[in-house]
């Protein structure tokens, strides 16, 4: 095993990997900024967009463009011109909260919660989009959302607020998008001052978390136990996707700059795209939303 740095932006607040196995590209955002980048599997042909408000998720269409969950709202992006085009805003009453970490089921549903941006009171929910672009609230009292993610049948959701030292999963019924019979999956390790941050499952159905702060990817296995940890060359890795040709890459994301004082700083490798070689696992394709 190696870990590698792909791409060096300085991301302030880097989230959200995405492989899209149809344009064999990585995306990933830097949530502070309000900045969408893509580039090849090796850190070529690197690209940019500007969007107009802090971003917390995106995920790609099956019609062109993305979905977005900005800071007020789910958003469309134009790649070709740039364009943002609200949906809805599933919050127009809190002020404090912006939208989070986001993905897709296999039916095309994007699912994706809010958070407090002072990480203090339970006050994000955990929304689901349609394809036909209704709104549905799954669940409530979340301070910090994060990490979803889907077993490899797709009838296990995978959640975490990420205060709270747990790994979630849910019953997920495929043919309504509802979760039910939430239960802790996992007990995250907080004793290095990490929490749960993004999360990915890979093809052997386990779970992969980054521990922010902490300096550490787990890989949890499908019954809850931690089956391997990683050292990270940074503190403050944020989110994990596989991708590459052969899905056998996992990319990790990581911030700039600590959101709060209280936060640990880095060295000068601090908000760089990560990749970890020679793991042994493969990761499953990524759906598009379908609306």
């Amino acid at each position: 095993m190696h870990i590698d740095i792909v791409v060096d932006v300085k991301t302030t607040l880097g989230e959200g990997p995405l492989w899209d196995v149809d344009e064999q590209r990585l995306y990933w955002i830097d949530s502070a900024d309000g900045r969408i980048f893509r580039c090849t599997a090796n850190g070529r042909e690197v690209r940019a967009w500007d969007v107009p408000q802090k971003i917390g998720s995106m995920a790609l269409r099956k019609q062109g463009g993305a979905v977005l969950s900005l800071a007020r709202g789910f958003h469309f992006l134009d790649f070709d011109t740039g364009e943002v085009e609200l949906i809805v805003d599933p919050e127009p009453d809190k002020p404090a909260n912006r939208l989070n970490d986001g993905k897709v089921d296999r039916h095309g549903r994007f699912l994706a919660g809010t958070m407090d941006t002072n990480e203090e009171g339970p006050n994000g929910a955990l929304y689901r989009l349609d394809p036909d672009l209704s709104l549905h609230t799954l669940a409530r009292g979340i301070v910090v959302s994060n990490g979803p993610c889907w077993s490899p049948d797709g009838n296990t959701f995978y959640f975490n607020d990420s205060g709270s030292g747990e790994v979630w999963a849910y019953d997920y019924d495929q043919q309504t998008g509802g979760v039910s019979n939430r239960r802790t999956h996992a007990r995250v390790d907080t004793s290095g001052g990490g929490c749960a941050d993004g999360s990915t499952v890979d093809a052997e159905g386990y779970l992969w978390n980054a521990l922010v702060y902490d300096g550490k990817l787990v890989r949890y296995a499908p019954d809850g136990s931690v089956d391997r940890v990683i050292e990270m060359p940074v503190k403050k890795v944020t989110s994990v996707m596989f991708g590459g040709p052969d899905l056998d890459v996992l990319y990790v994301t990581s911030m700039a700059r600590p959101p709060l004082p209280r936060f640990p700083h880095d060295g000068v490798s601090r908000g760089s795209l990560f990749a970890v070689h020679g793991l042994g696992v493969r990761g499953l394709p990524e759906q598009r939303f379908g609306g």
